[in-house]
């Protein structure tokens, strides 16, 4: 089960996020996860959204370059050792990650790591031998 992002490109400097983020709102397009990187010189917006399809077509027509990516949502215990449990499992399994970022769905009970990785298929079945519990779309949306 995997989910589709957005990586938006921006340049790094002030009201960029806010634009983008006011672009979505005024159409309907719920965020409902959310992450900022930065180099000097610019910004990546990676954003989970209730219609991908739709915030491509009008983040592109308001000229911002826009990547859709597959990442992996897995929820895990909110609690030492929950991330690290699964690192564990990548690690044994020799599954590199290309980056990840997380949030807590309700501090002390879950949270939820997104992660993207070079082989993605390899890691969802290493994933779901290991019992983790991957979250598709819909999951991710009703939090």
């Amino acid at each position: 089960m995997k989910l589709r992002q957005l990586s938006v490109f921006v340049e790094n400097r002030t009201g960029r996020v806010a634009e983008v983020t006011r672009i979505l709102a005024e159409h309907s397009i719920n965020i409902r996860v959310i992450s900022l990187a930065d180099s000097h010189d610019c910004g990546i917006i990676r954003l989970v959204v209730n219609d991908v399809d739709r915030a491509i077509e009008i983040l592109r027509a308001h000229q911002f370059t826009v990547h859709d990516t597959e990442v992996i949502a897995v929820e895990i215990p909110d609690a030492p050792g929950g991330m690290a449990h699964v690192m564990d499992v990548l690690f044994q399994e020799k599954i590199n990650v290309s980056y990840l970022y997380g949030f807590v769905e309700r501090s002390g009970e879950k949270a939820i790591l997104i992660f993207r990785f070079e082989k993605a298929e390899e890691a969802l079945r290493a994933l779901q031998t290991h019992n983790l519990r991957v979250l598709n779309g819909n999951d991710l949306y009703r939090l």
